[in-house]
């Protein structure tokens, strides 16, 4: 049993509730929408007396973004309030209630979904964020593209809308999960160490660079951004290096004509033997056999 609370309605509220016999008929049973899938979207605009609790939780997981304003909620017996510029998710089938705040009521945007491996997103978020709320930066493109799933879903429920709306699903969760990776490029100028780090290795990767060189564009010692690295990428700075000059190689391979040798000489490794086997090992065939595989 659920409860909602509020008067008439929000001002400006809209919402889309996907019809059954649509989830059952087509959702469910697709190749691709059924790993992924939204049951029910919508946005509340100063959502006053909004108030939610589900003592046997939903049927699908939940995801609500404040943009302004405030409130609680109360999951896995932990509260938590929540402002402008974060997010909660609720995971299916787990008690929980959550309420504006009378003083400043939220404006939220909300998504219900499920899906054979919408459990597996849920899991990657709360792992990697360690509880149930967590902040992202306010970006006006995180918006347009929750407009963009609302509007296609508003025009009906062809397999066409469905697909697009669904498959652009999992891009707003990893905007929300992933906030530091999102938009990146338009927001390149706020790296942290580790990008500025990845950064310098990009412009360098014709020169075999040191440790403490790549330490000192991030102006850190090579003990600290070797610890911070690690943690941050799952690599090793010189790991990560070799896949960088790797991944140059193949866009050489793929592109140009030069030679193997002529290549490796760009990227910095005078040995074209001891490139060959990085190429192998990192990519799985040889860069000749790479180039002949893929203009085959």
């Amino acid at each position: 049993m659920s409860y909602v609370q509020k008067k008439d309605g929000f001002q400006g509220q809209r919402a889309i509730i996907i019809p059954t016999p649509v989830l059952t008929s087509v959702c469910e049973l697709h190749p691709i929408i059924r790993q992924l899938y939204i049951t029910d979207i919508g946005y509340y605009p100063n959502a006053e007396y909004h108030h939610r609790h589900r003592p046997q939780g939903s049927g699908q997981h939940i995801l609500i973004y404040c943009v302004s304003g405030k409130g609680w909620a109360q999951v896995d017996q932990q509260q938590y309030n929540i402002v402008a510029g974060e997010f909660i998710l609720l995971p299916a089938n787990v008690e929980h209630e959550y309420r504006a705040t009378k003083e400043m009521p939220w404006t939220i945007y909300w998504i219900h979904f499920k899906g054979e491996g919408s459990d597996h997103y849920v899991n990657l978020a709360l792992q990697g964020k360690g509880h149930h709320v967590s902040p992202v930066a306010f970006q006006q493109t995180r918006i347009h593209l929750f407009e963009e799933i609302y509007k296609n879903l508003e025009r009906g429920y062809s397999t066409d809308n469905l697909c697009y709306a669904n498959m652009s699903l999992q891009y707003f969760l990893a905007s929300c999960f992933f906030d530091s990776n999102y938009n990146y490029q338009a927001l390149k100028e706020k790296h942290d160490s580790i990008d500025l780090c990845i950064s310098y290795m990009q412009k360098h990767l014709d020169q075999t660079l040191t440790l403490s060189e790549i330490a000192a564009a991030a102006s850190l010692s090579s003990a600290h951004i070797t610890t911070l690295f690690k943690k941050k990428t799952g690599f090793s700075i010189i790991e990560y290096f070799n896949q960088l000059k790797i991944q140059k190689a193949c866009q050489y391979l793929l592109f140009t004509d030069l030679r193997v040798n002529e290549i490796a000489g760009k990227l910095g490794i005078e040995d074209p033997y001891y490139f060959t086997r990085l190429f192998t090992k990192l990519i799985g065939v040889s860069p000749v056999r790479y180039r002949r595989n893929r203009r085959e």
